[in-house]
């Protein structure tokens, strides 16, 4: 079909280019040969009369104009997909959707698994893709290449719809023989201990309870940098050193770890985990069955966060022996 002397089906083409930078790749994904991509290469180049990629090796590197064509092709696509293809009533069990989903390893072990373990009961055909978060994330939800970014509220932007998950806040945390957790923590004492750290390099370069330390005019004292939250708890083990960490990943550890957890001597405010989508997946089906599912598992682990906490304080109560410095634990 021509619009205005331009074929649309080349702006498929051009999508895919921009999106593989690989002319190899960009023919598969569309279902077209490689001769008949490259032919559909030289066609966008005579209508827009500009070069669009130049070859570096096997990657196209896109022309300045090319990348100005880039997001509304993207759009105009995804408004077809999403808005004027018909199609079937939705049915999560007969379902085949790959999600692709930004997230933390810190929302992974705590959170994402419960999803999982869940659409593989009610639709045993969806799969997952989890891939870290990174500088791009805005640009990967405005072109629709995620459908979902899990991550601090404070750091989304509002280019895109989001939703509330749970409430999450930052304890200290130390190996369980670390004799300096079991008096109150002062804050000198907090910013003189060694620390294991993380240094982020994806969307959040500086990790929670940096931003807040920061924002208080604080630097640590940092022995050790790894790269996630889980891997502090390892490094811990038979050292006075500290780290800070979300409390479910440390109760999450504690199961397999002696750990102490003790509270932060500034206390950091809590922060929120939130979902952020496309705004054009705002009406797709299969997107909005998966919003139901994350909220309402957010929803069932804050209850029984709550109903934990409520019973390990009844416990301690009637124990007597409650010690002020550490947090409840189940």
């Amino acid at each position: 079909m021509r619009f205005k002397g331009l074929d649309l089906n080349l702006l498929v083409a051009l999508d895919a280019l921009m999106t593989e930078r690989n002319l190899t790749a960009a023919a598969r994904k569309i279902n077209l040969s490689q001769p008949a991509m490259s032919a559909a290469v030289a066609r966008l180049r005579t209508y827009f009369r500009d070069e669009l990629f130049a070859m570096r090796g096997r990657e196209l590197v896109p022309t300045s104009r090319a990348e100005g064509l880039a997001a509304p092709v993207r759009e105009a696509i995804m408004h077809i997909e999403l808005s004027i293809i018909a199609r079937d009533v939705f049915d999560p069990a007969q379902s085949n959707r790959r999600f692709r989903i930004g997230l933390s390893d810190f929302i992974t072990v705590v959170f994402f698994r419960n999803v999982v373990e869940r659409a593989a009961r009610e639709a045993p055909a969806v799969s997952f893709e989890l891939v870290p978060l990174t500088d791009q994330q805005d640009e990967l939800l405005r072109r629709g290449e995620v459908d979902f970014v899990i991550l601090p509220e404070l750091f989304m932007s509002n280019a895109h719809p989001r939703a509330a998950l749970f409430e999450e806040r930052l304890v200290c945390v130390g190996c369980g023989t670390n004799s300096q957790l079991l008096r109150r923590l002062t804050l000198d004492r907090y910013m003189s201990m060694g620390h294991v750290a993380v240094k982020l390099t994806g969307a959040r370069k500086i990790p929670v309870e940096e931003s807040f330390l920061l924002d208080f005019g604080l630097n640590r004292r940092i022995d050790i940098l790894v790269q996630s939250f889980s891997m502090i708890p390892p490094l811990l083990a038979g050292t006075n050193r500290i780290g800070t960490m979300p409390l479910r990943l440390v109760k999450h550890f504690q199961r397999t770890m002696p750990l102490r957890i003790a509270e932060l001597p500034q206390p950091f405010p809590a922060f929120t985990e939130a979902v952020q989508w496309p705004v054009l997946h705002n009406s797709d089906p299969e997107s909005l069955w998966m919003r139901e599912i994350l909220l309402q598992e957010a929803t069932r682990m804050a209850t029984a966060q709550e109903f934990s906490i409520i019973c390990t304080s009844e416990r301690a109560d009637t124990a007597g022996d409650f010690s002020r410095s550490i947090s409840p634990l189940p």
